[in-house]
């Protein structure tokens, strides 16, 4: 299976175009027929389901939980966020750039292997070659006395730039290295770069005990400020008049660079790649079944938070988000 074809400039903008030369009405069909309702309502697991198209909600319904505007742990959802302060930071010149190596970032000297080859793109497309600390080894990692370097530290795994592998610990070592470069926490990016000009809550979430906040995973916003930043992503990362995340590391971020062993997508900068009823498509995805997804050429945002401490493999739970998603996606 070949990657899904690199998201160029101008597909990029046909999904932000109609926006500004459409009023934001919702689809009348889509409000008046909604046959995947009962389907969400029937999913035991689901908490709540958004779903924006051209700029207007068209349904928004809590069915547990803790309701629409109540923040909640939106798990490895977190991990594209994390993507999104990165391209802040890069077009605010605190990082050079996706090729700035992450170890004099952290202040750091030579390690005499392949980690002084680490860069911030490869952290971001999960191909450092860091030892994997996610699933069965997420554990030991999290109860270790210092998680960034409990991450570093190993022998790497694979060479950076290479394999996909899925690792929370990685995205750990980008936001160390963020606030390092910014010299503020990563709670303090998120709320200056994406919570204020978007006008959502970020609360504050786990840390590591040397203080930080922990990248990548444990990141609380509310439904609605979820929808809110997936829908900015959707315009292009404007927001009310004001660019909130630079257009061109949205295009970036949705370029194909590696592929998950466990969905088969593809993956960009935070983001995987797929389709939904065959649009183009770019999704956040968390433990337990949290999902942010957006369809430009359908104009179309969804947001979902799941119950945080159950388990979404993709032939289970987040099998029937998918087709959740793409009926809902097929119905517009």
């Amino acid at each position: 299976m070949t990657p899904n074809p690199p998201l160029s400039r101008r597909r990029f903008l046909s999904g932000t175009a109609a926006l500004l030369a459409t009023p934001a009405l919702a689809s009348p069909a889509l409000a008046q027929a909604r046959p995947w309702e009962a389907r969400a309502e029937a999913l035991d697991q689901l908490h709540a389901l958004l779903v924006w198209k051209r700029g207007a909600p068209v349904f928004e319904e809590s069915f547990r939980g803790g309701g629409l505007d109540r923040v909640a742990n939106v798990k490895s959802v977190s991990k594209t966020l994390l993507a999104l302060l990165t391209g802040i930071a890069i077009d605010a010149g605190d990082i050079a750039g996706v090729e700035a190596p992450v170890l004099p970032l952290l202040g750091r000297g030579p390690s005499g292997d392949s980690r002084d080859d680490l860069t911030v793109g490869d952290l971001l497309s999960m191909r450092a070659g860091l030892v994997r600390t996610s699933g069965g080894s997420y554990g030991a990692w999290v109860a270790s006395d210092n998680w960034l370097d409990s991450a570093l530290q190993p022998e790497p795994q694979a060479r950076p730039g290479g394999r996909f592998i899925y690792s929370t610990g990685g995205w750990h070592v980008l936001g160390a290295a963020l606030s390092e470069a910014t010299g503020a926490s990563l709670l303090r990016l998120a709320r200056q770069g994406l919570g204020d000009p978007l006008g959502i809550e970020f609360a504050p979430w786990v840390r590591d005990p040397q203080g930080r906040f922990l990248g990548g995973n444990d990141m609380a916003v509310t439904p609605r400020g979820l929808l809110r930043i997936g829908e900015m992503v959707r315009r292009g990362g404007q927001w009310e008049g004001r660019q909130v995340v630079p257009q061109r590391w949205l295009e970036t971020s949705w370029q194909p660079r590696a592929r998950s062993p466990f969905s088969g997508d593809a993956y960009g900068y935070g983001w995987f790649l797929t389709r939904f009823d065959g649009a183009q498509a770019a999704y956040a995805r968390g433990y337990g079944g949290q999902m942010l997804v957006v369809v430009p050429e359908r104009e179309m945002v969804v947001a979902i938070t799941s119950d945080p401490m159950r388990p979404a493999r993709s032939g289970g739970y987040f099998g029937d988000l998918r087709n959740l998603v793409d009926q809902i996606v097929a119905a517009a």
